[in-house]
């Protein structure tokens, strides 16, 4: 299915078993792409176990402990990929930092904290692999970001999240017009509600008839489509914010 195949996928945000970084890394491994991930905050002996779990499908696998939050950290991050496995041809975008505010607590601190993670980090990486791969001999390359619909409808309570996440889809879509004769397509995902282990069964019970197609969203859905999106079929897709949230139901 690749025709990057044998290339070095990098994603951000991996730092445990059942979120949507995680689930990518599986199934682009699947694919006989080599992976590096980056994790904060993530326990030691599960880094270990997921990375060795990922070598099983017969690809490489690398990861670096950094907090994305430091203003030097993309360049860090893509650095060390390109020195222990070669310049990446897939780009996943999927760290992001969340915390409740409002109206009445939200402050300089919780703007900034969002700002470092959701635009700063996605930003300067996404321009920095594209400067590294403009002189590599790739003939295509990648970026995918995540998102979170934030265009689809309001997040009370969370206004630095919803703005800093906002902003992911106006940079994907001004990156994908400079990027694209370099070959490299940019878009976006908004994989809607997933239980990635943070649902309790009250919030599943709540939010599951709002899915017209009977179940919650899962971290294998999202990532089935980031698999679609880097492969070769996905060559002239560029741009697009892919909202793959099940028919979810909005107010």
């Amino acid at each position: 299915m690749y025709h990057l195949n044998g290339s070095v996928a990098l994603i951000t945000g991996v730092s445990h078993e059942n979120g949507i970084g995680a689930a990518i890394c599986k199934k682009l491994a699947s694919e006989g792409v080599d992976i590096f991930f980056t994790h904060w905050g993530a326990n030691t002996d599960w880094v270990k176990q997921f990375a060795n779990s990922i070598r099983e499908y017969g690809v490489r696998c690398g990861n670096l402990v950094i907090d994305l939050a430091v203003a030097d950290a993309p360049f860090t991050v893509l650095e060390t990929v390109t020195s222990e496995m070669g310049m990446p041809a897939i780009l996943v975008n999927n760290a992001a930092h969340s915390s409740r505010d409002g109206y009445m607590n939200l402050d300089v601190k919780t703007l900034d904290d969002h700002y470092a993670v959701n635009m700063r980090a996605t930003f300067l990486l996404s321009v920095e692999f594209a400067r590294r791969f403009r002189q590599s001999p790739m003939p295509a390359g990648r970026i995918i970001n995540l998102t979170s619909g934030q265009a689809l409808g309001p997040m009370p309570g969370e206004l630095a999240y919803a703005a800093t996440k906002g902003a992911i889809s106006a940079f994907t879509l001004s990156l994908s017009a400079e990027l694209a004769p370099l070959g490299i397509t940019v878009n976006a995902v908004n994989p809607g509600p997933t239980d990635t282990g943070w649902m309790n069964e009250e919030i599943r019970q709540s939010i599951l008839p709002k899915f017209p197609l009977g179940r919650i969203g899962m971290p294998e859905d999202a990532a089935r489509l980031v698999g679609f999106l880097a492969s070769e079929e996905a060559e002239w897709i560029t741009g697009q914010i892919f909202n793959s949230e099940g028919g979810f139901l909005r107010g």
